[in-house]
């Protein structure tokens, strides 16, 4: 496998560069290469808790961070201490995220470099390491979108190429000709993991072709080689968007994590790169040329030092966090602030999936700023013909067709919203969702929490059997997101519902996941009121009064309810349509709990691990001495579902409805 010969000597051209970015330049390398070496005697003091050493990779992120505007975004790892240097972030901020400080950026939630800062255009990663890369892909289609002629520099290891995120990443960024430079830092190892068990190319910028992406292979220790490369790519590309991808060869010279140590690594090899240290090459190179003086060394050394220390006296002397429960939760979610637009148009009987199109085109009026984004929404109109249509009314800017990259797009979606942007990302079935599930769960969920970002992002969800469209098209997976902190979850119903309740998840500032049953699609007409209208997520909807039990349902549950009662009628049940599945109406279900005595909770999702077992817990916990009778559960069965018609009818909820009922209106 060809690597860049370490013994070889780094060979510097001045390019024309005048002094003065020449001096900055070496300024820029050598204030992270201080922090560090000072953060590695902090931690054998015990004084820090980790580091994650970028020491012999300086010349790549000072370079990178160099060549941006101030208005341009970097999305960097944990070795690229030079890009928050180089962008000026405060250094006791900085000290304080290090440590766990609640002056840092995230308020002791999130360690190292694991945040972002909107304010120094900075986003960084989380411990997936390639998720980041979708994100530049949103926050450079923003600058298209808007016609801004910027650029956006992301980062990643050489280990991360072996991830799916990288390919499905590159490969969007190609599509959509977005302005995005990849810049590759191979520093030899993933971990432990050399480059000949990570791939078998013979340099990572091989894989540009086929993207049909511009790469190159450049020495990443030889910082005017890289600010050149980087510069001449950026300046192009603000011209003319289009994808870069920039292979940069580097070493790391301590452990992937101070704890892991470096006994994997040849001596040799560290002898030879050590030759080739960034700084101390470059250093030598400006003294020789005369650019540089001794005493300007210690001048600015002295300097540095000075800032650091000053630095972290302010962060060591900030206390504790004091734990808040209340200041945990409330971060959570970004605070809402769009108010509830009740309907004010006449209403007429349409079916379930003209009221899910009318939602979302009524929202693509309202906001100019929101992007469709799926596999064949545009001229084909969806799948189901959802977005049937709307290439003619909105342009293919706002309603884009997808390459089959589920993680790659939501996370484009959080880029988007990182630029004020809103996003609708359609799964084609809601069991596919499970490709884009880390950015779901990891990136959307937690990203407020962790940071103070919004992620203005609504997932729909066509989901549900009884079609006979077998195990991978018919799924009730939405319990799965109801135990990620950070996600709300709704769950229509009704045609009515299935308008208000889009509607609402678009106007709401944190991710929705948003569940529409197939089967409702064209088999229920309902009254919907026209115009631009919202249904308040986390409020449930009383579909039926009774006072002999409740079932507490949502979905097409509801519906197998009304058919059951409807064979019945000797049972006064209430109907409680819950719509929304994160945040619960709590107050509701205790409501209907004390007025009945009787709960039978009925679900399309399978028993074990659905949502019924958690609201069952809740009535027994909250509720118990308004209980009559045990807390009844009715779900599909623990299998997969089925395709065969009569197979898939005996694993539904609704065939053992019936019975149940009958047993919890007899106790």
């Amino acid at each position: 496998m060809a690597t860049l010969p370490a013994a070889q000597p780094i060979a510097f051209d001045r390019r024309g560069y005048d002094k003065r970015l020449l001096l900055t330049l070496y300024e820029r390398l050598l204030k992270p290469r201080m922090i560090e070496e000072k953060m590695l005697n902090l931690l054998r003091q015990g004084r820090i808790s980790k580091w994650f050493s970028g020491i012999g990779q300086e010349a790549i992120a000072v370079s990178a961070a160099s060549i941006l505007r101030d208005e341009e975004f970097i999305l960097p790892m944990h070795r690229n201490l030079g890009v928050f240097t180089t962008r000026n972030v405060p250094l006791e901020r900085l000290f304080a995220q290090f440590q766990g400080k609640a002056s840092g950026f995230t308020k002791g939630r999130d360690r190292s470099f694991h945040f972002g800062a909107p304010e120094f255009r900075i986003v960084g990663m989380i411990s997936h390491l390639g998720p980041q890369l979708a994100l530049a892909d949103g926050i450079a289609l923003a600058d298209t979108l808007e016609g801004q002629g910027r650029v956006t520099v992301v980062f990643s290891g050489e280990g991360g190429t072996s991830e799916g995120d990288f390919h499905e990443a590159l490969n969007v960024a190609a599509v959509w000709n977005l302005p995005v430079i990849f810049v590759v830092e191979n520093n030899g190892y993933g971990l432990s993991t050399p480059v000949s068990e990570q791939f078998r190319c013979a340099q990572l910028a091989d894989r540009g072709a086929g993207y049909g992406m511009e790469s190159c292979t450049i020495d990443g220790n030889n910082v005017l080689e890289v600010y050149a490369t980087l510069e001449g790519y950026a300046d192009s590309i603000r011209q003319n968007p289009r994808p870069v991808l920039v292979e940069c060869m580097t070493f790391r010279m301590r452990g992937h994590e101070e704890a892991s140590g470096i006994k994997y690594v040849p001596p040799q090899s560290l002898e030879a790169w050590a030759e080739r240290d960034p700084v101390r090459n470059y250093e030598a190179w400006l003294l020789a040329e005369g650019i540089l003086r001794e005493s300007g060394i210690e001048e600015l050394r002295a300097g540095i030092k000075e800032e650091i220390n000053a630095a972290l006296d302010v962060a060591f002397a900030e206390q504790a966090i004091t734990p808040s429960a209340n200041a945990e939760l409330n971060d959570v979610f970004w605070p809402e602030h769009s108010p509830v637009v009740e309907p004010s148009g006449p209403a007429r009987d349409i079916r379930f999936v003209d009221a899910v199109s009318e939602g979302l085109a009524e929202s693509m009026e309202r906001f100019d700023n929101l992007v469709l984004m799926g596999q064949d929404v545009a001229e084909y109109g969806g799948v189901f013909k959802i977005s049937d249509g709307f290439l003619d009314r909105f342009g293919k800017a706002r309603v884009r067709n997808t390459p089959l990259c589920e993680s790659a797009i939501v996370g484009a979606g959080l880029g988007l919203s990182i630029r004020g942007w809103k996003s609708v990302v359609e799964m084609q079935f809601a069991d596919f969702v499970t490709c884009g599930f880390n950015q779901i769960v990891n990136n959307l969920a937690k990203v407020h929490y962790r940071w103070g970002q919004k992620a203005d992002v609504v997932i729909r969800m066509p989901t549900g059997a009884g079609v006979g469209a077998g195990p991978f098209h018919s799924q009730s997976n939405e319990a799965w997101f109801t135990h990620v902190a950070g996600l709300k979850v709704v769950y229509p119903a009704t045609p009515e519902d299935a308008k208000g309740l889009l509607a609402a998840a678009i106007a709401d500032p944190n991710p929705v996941l948003y569940f529409e049953h197939k089967a409702l699609y064209r088999s229920l007409t309902g009254p919907v009121p026209d115009g631009y209208y919202t249904t308040p997520i986390g409020k449930a909807r009383l579909d039926r009064e009774g006072s002999d039990l409740v079932l507490i349902t949502y979905g097409m549950g509801v519906h197998w309810a009304r058919k059951a009662l409807e064979r019945m009628p000797d049972i006064d049940a209430a109907i409680l349509d819950l719509r929304s599945l994160q945040p619960i109406d709590w107050e509701a279900v205790e409501d209907l709990v004390r007025r009945t005595g009787k709960v039978l909770v009925l679900h399309e999702d399978t028993l074990t691990g659905g949502i019924g077992g958690e609201i069952a817990a809740w009535i027994g916990e909250h509720c118990f001495e308004a209980l009559d009778a045990p807390v009844m559960r009715v779900a599909s069965m623990d299998t997969p579902v089925p395709f065969d018609k009569g197979l898939e009818a005996q694993f539904l909820a609704s065939a053992r409805l019936d019975e149940s009922l009958r047993k919890l209106a007899d106790y």
